[in-house]
């Protein structure tokens, strides 16, 4: 009996293409929700201190998740290149080791940072009882990044097979779930922030087996490798995961230095750009979302040695950027000063967010097409690229165009210095990625 071919070698690209990116952006909406919905209920102990610790440790574990993003790339890399070669059974145990080594990465990084959290801490500025608070909570979370990385791979394993629906689902039911046991935990036991490190334990132990049941039983995408198979298969494990790591953490650094470039401007401005960060993951969320969602379709298509598919693809994300960033801006600029309401926002502050929702919001177009590279660069075996590009736009790309802005314009210098800054990255990676498919194109027998 012939096998079934891969899903993505096969039919509509623009339709694959929306439906893996709807799912994941409904699967990011609910994780940023949970974010905000979990900070809400700690606030409403009425602590300032507590709401603090939240923050720092936050940023910590932020790291942690991004860590684990970074390695899920490389799960679903893998796979989906071997399932588009039609050779599942390798991607079967292609699979298996990318969970081992999901699982050794995360609980190195665990016991790594332990010991490092108080001075993290300080070095953040968390002082006195506040110190205390974050330390006690992150201590009590940071155990949980063995299941953060298992929950992101199984997720990325769900993606790499083609069942979109599956993966959002996955990270549906993690939202709800710690939108349930959030308040049960933090009110009902009387725990407070014991609570909220309680639940995060609870969430992502469920979340963990409902992913492994779904990739075990429903997708028979899960075989138990030898030490051996471990062993061969972790080179091109962190060959891929490694770099998609630096990738994912380049994006902090670059706010950093916003943030930086602002703070002489004042409280009120660092104020304004505050919400800018908060809102860019949510008014954008459909281009994060696609960063991870036609890495799946480049997988399998590469592996099937279809770079016809591959261009298309190419091409179909980048009509999908421009039409979703031009409506998105539309409305952001239409909407600015309720944004700026909403927020009780005024003076300088007001000043940022009304800027950026009118004029900077256009230059995440470019965004976009440095997403669209990215996530091309880490299918094809060029992870590195995507690396330099992310580095390049977090540094080349913002320090000197928001260090000028700000001699020249003020705050509104350094929001357009922002923008300004990815416009050759995101020209320069999109042009690069097709040189590359040209490039395999031709080498291929």
């Amino acid at each position: 009996m012939t096998a079934p071919l891969p899903k993505f070698v096969t039919g509509s690209i623009l339709r694959h293409v929306l439906t893996m990116t709807a799912a994941s952006s409904v699967g990011l909406a609910a994780m940023f929700a949970v974010d905000i919905v979990s900070l809400f209920y700690i606030s409403l102990l009425g602590r300032p201190a507590l709401t603090a610790a939240i923050g720092y440790a936050g940023t910590l574990l932020f790291f942690v998740s991004s860590l684990s993003i970074g390695l899920s790339i490389a799960c679903s890399a893998l796979t989906s290149r071997a399932l588009g070669a039609g050779e599942r059974a390798h991607a079967r145990l292609l699979a298996g080791s990318a969970v081992v080594l999901m699982l050794a990465c995360m609980l190195a990084v665990a016991l790594v940072l332990w010991p490092l959290l108080g001075d993290c801490l300080t070095l953040l500025g968390a002082q006195g009882e506040t110190h205390a608070l974050a330390l006690r909570y992150a201590r009590q979370v940071l155990p949980t990044a063995p299941l953060i990385g298992m929950g992101m791979c199984c997720s990325a394993l769900l993606r790499s097979v083609g069942d979109a629906r599956g993966a959002m689902g996955l990270t549906l039911f993690s939202g709800a779930a710690s939108a349930i046991l959030d308040p049960l935990c933090i009110f009902g036991l009387g725990l407070g922030l014991d609570g909220a490190a309680l639940s995060q334990w609870f969430a992502r132990s469920a979340l963990v087996a409902l992913g492994l049941w779904m990739v075990m039983r429903k997708h028979d995408l899960l075989r138990r490798p030898s030490r051996a198979v471990v062993q061969d298969n972790l080179p091109a494990f962190m060959a891929i995961g490694l770099p998609a790591v630096l990738t994912q953490i380049a994006t902090p650094v670059g706010n950093a230095f916003v943030t930086h470039a602002i703070a002489p401007f004042g409280d009120g401005a660092v104020a304004g750009w505050s919400v800018v960060v908060r809102l860019i993951p949510v008014a954008f969320v459909v281009l994060f979302a696609l960063s991870g969602a036609i890495g799946p379709i480049v997988g399998q298509n590469l592996g099937a040695r279809r770079f016809d598919r591959l261009r298309q693809t190419l091409r179909q994300s980048l009509a999908v950027v421009l039409v979703y960033v031009a409506c998105v801006w539309l409305l952001l600029a239409l909407g600015a000063n309720l944004i700026a309401d909403a927020f009780g926002a005024h003076g300088e502050a007001r000043e940022v967010i009304v800027f950026f929702c009118r004029f900077v919001a256009g230059s995440f177009a470019f965004n976009g097409a440095l997403f669209v590279a990215n996530a091309a660069f880490n299918n094809l075996g060029f992870a590195f690229y995507s690396t330099a590009l992310n580095w390049g736009r977090a540094t080349l790309g913002v320090a000197p165009f928001v260090w000028v802005g700000a001699a020249v314009g003020g705050t509104h210098g350094i929001m357009a210095g922002y923008g300004l800054g990815v416009v050759g990255f995101g020209t320069i990676g999109i042009w690069l990625c097709f040189k590359t498919l040209d490039r395999l194109g031709s080498q291929s027998p």
